[in-house]
């Protein structure tokens, strides 16, 4: 299972990499191996502004299906068109590369300071190992 160190966690199994004042939000190795393979990733807040943890989307596996939340407040700007069913189809990629190509959505940062309150690797991998 990867951790990689560019990026920060929360106690939901989502991720997020900050690139100025933009980041990307996913789900973990661990969660889409637990989740197994995903048929489907719903967002429907694009263009609006989510206080952090609260729900943006919803990711469907085979077997349940599960709520996204927001890690960081900010304004939803994308959803990766590589997973979106109208556009690459392929939810798959969450599966295959996480932390890639699999990214589910991009915001801007409301309030940068929020990243401060999430877990590093080694915080994230305690709880998961």
């Amino acid at each position: 299972m990867e951790f990689p160190s560019n990026l920060k966690y929360t106690a939901e199994h989502e991720w997020v990499r900050v690139e100025d004042n933009m980041a990307y939000i996913g789900i973990t190795d661990f969660a889409q191996s637990e989740l197994g393979d995903l048929v489907y990733v719903e967002i429907e807040t694009i263009g609006e502004t989510l206080d952090k943890n609260e729900v943006s989307g919803t990711v469907e596996a085979v077997k349940t299906t599960s709520e996204l939340f927001i890690p960081v407040s900010g304004k939803v700007l994308e959803f990766n068109p590589a997973i979106d069913e109208n556009e690459g189809d392929n939810p798959t990629l969450v599966n295959s590369d996480p932390y890639g190509e699999g990214w589910i959505v991009k915001i801007e940062l409301s309030d940068p300071s929020d990243v401060n309150d999430l877990m590093d690797p080694e915080a994230y991998k305690a709880i998961v190992a």
